[in-house]
């Protein structure tokens, strides 16, 4: 490991500060070590005597194997020891030219994609914030070189990804990025260039002051009764693509989960008191990582249809590209609705059946994964106007008292 830096005392009352930075490894359940820099800020004598040292940590989300086996665990430990006393290399500088001053002329040349990966990588934890960080670096990508640096960042490059992202990006269905994918993925280039800033890798200032998108009012499309029994009836040229559309209506789980899906996660539990057949899906939801308990219908269960091996997917065949999303927008079409229907309709489309019918919203919020309740308003919301369309609906009477 690095060597580790050792600075100067500072001796006050009780308290001594030996200022020291190093790489250290911890060994995790799974046998691999997590790397992580430690920061030893020193300590102090209490009224006990005892003597307290003051420490803080800086987890690097990289980790290596102790005895690797093959190229690959030899080449990703390489990887991460590199990446790892890289940052230990940063920490140290930046702490010096703090003590004493120093304008490091050197900092504005680290790489602008590679400071970004590793704000990125600082986000693992939070799966969805994570996501969208790792969908705007491949925005990022494609529209800048990769080796241009930090001190090459000005305004007109920013501007230059803003009007990329708005005229240029597209979805992996090859269509412009809607309004709210814009606000998002340029809110996470502003957030790095804002760090960037503040680290002092960056001094002009006008680069964060570019204006970004304004965020879009989020239209939620799904079907109603009467829709999803026509989509039931009407003829789809994939089964596997009608089977999977209408059990994500009915149970509110996301196309990725759906995809994902495997025999062992689905359970038949026997029977209630009134003698109806228990379903359960036990999964893990790819988007937040969180283990899910989902109660299903009998009518849901039967669109899986027979069980098979646990390890295979229930729903074979099914495939995310632009194949099935046009059949999918020539499936609702030929039902005779006229809706921009998307696979995630589905998941608004039960949320809306639900609190239509009688569920609470905690109860829909809970099925559908959400960690915030005001997500799942959005969906009670669009109950409430329909449910003043509904006032009016009736036509004016003629009175007479």
């Amino acid at each position: 490991m690095t060597p580790n830096l050792h600075l100067t005392f500072i001796r006050c009352n009780n308290f001594t500060s030996k200022m020291k930075i190093q790489l250290k490894k911890k060994k995790l359940t799974s046998g691999k070590y997590s790397l992580f820099i430690e920061y030893y800020k020193g300590y102090h004598i209490d009224e006990n005597g005892k003597t307290k040292h003051h420490r803080e940590f800086e987890y690097l989300k990289r980790y290596v194997f102790p005895n690797p086996k093959s190229l690959e665990e030899k080449n990703k430990n390489k990887e991460n020891l590199l990446f790892a006393e890289q940052v230990l290399a940063l920490r140290k500088a930046d702490f010096i030219q703090g003590k004493y001053k120093i304008k490091n002329k050197n900092k504005g040349k680290l790489l602008f994609l590679d400071y970004y990966i590793k704000l990125k990588e600082e986000r693992f934890a939070s799966k969805g914030n994570y996501d969208n960080w790792d969908a705007a670096q491949k925005h990022l990508e494609r529209y800048s070189k990769s080796h241009i640096a930090l001190d090459d960042i000005d305004e007109k490059f920013v501007k230059g990804f803003k009007k990329h992202l708005n005229a240029h990006a597209k979805t992996k269905s090859n269509i412009g990025l809607s309004q709210n994918s814009k606000y998002t993925y340029f809110n996470k280039i502003k957030a790095c260039l804002r760090q960037a800033f503040e680290d002092g890798y960056i001094i002009d200032k006008a680069v964060i002051k570019v204006k970004g998108f304004d965020q879009g009012e989020s239209t939620r499309e799904y079907l109603s009764q009467d829709e999803l029994n026509a989509i039931s009836v009407a003829q789809c040229r994939y089964p596997v693509l009608k089977r999977a559309f209408i059990f994500s209506c009915l149970t509110g789980l996301r196309w990725s989960d759906i995809n994902k899906l495997v025999w062992s996660e689905v359970r038949e539990e026997g029977a209630d008191e009134n003698c109806e057949e228990i379903f359960r899906i036990i999964f893990t939801q790819k988007k937040t990582d969180g283990l899910e308990y989902l109660y299903i219908s009998k009518q849901a269960r039967d669109l899986l249809g027979e069980r098979e091996g646990n390890v295979l997917r229930v729903f074979k065949g099914l495939k995310y590209g632009s194949t099935f999303n046009n059949e999918l927008l020539r499936w609702i079409m030929r039902a005779g609705i006229t809706k921009h229907i998307t696979f995630h309709s589905a998941r608004h489309t039960n949320a809306v059946l639900l609190l239509s019918n009688g569920a609470d919203i905690y109860t829909v919020q809970k099925r559908l994964g959400h960690k915030e309740i005001r997500t799942t308003e959005v969906y009670a919301k669009i109950i409430d106007s329909k449910m003043k369309e509904a006032a009016n609906i009736i036509p004016t009477l003629n009175i007479e008292l």
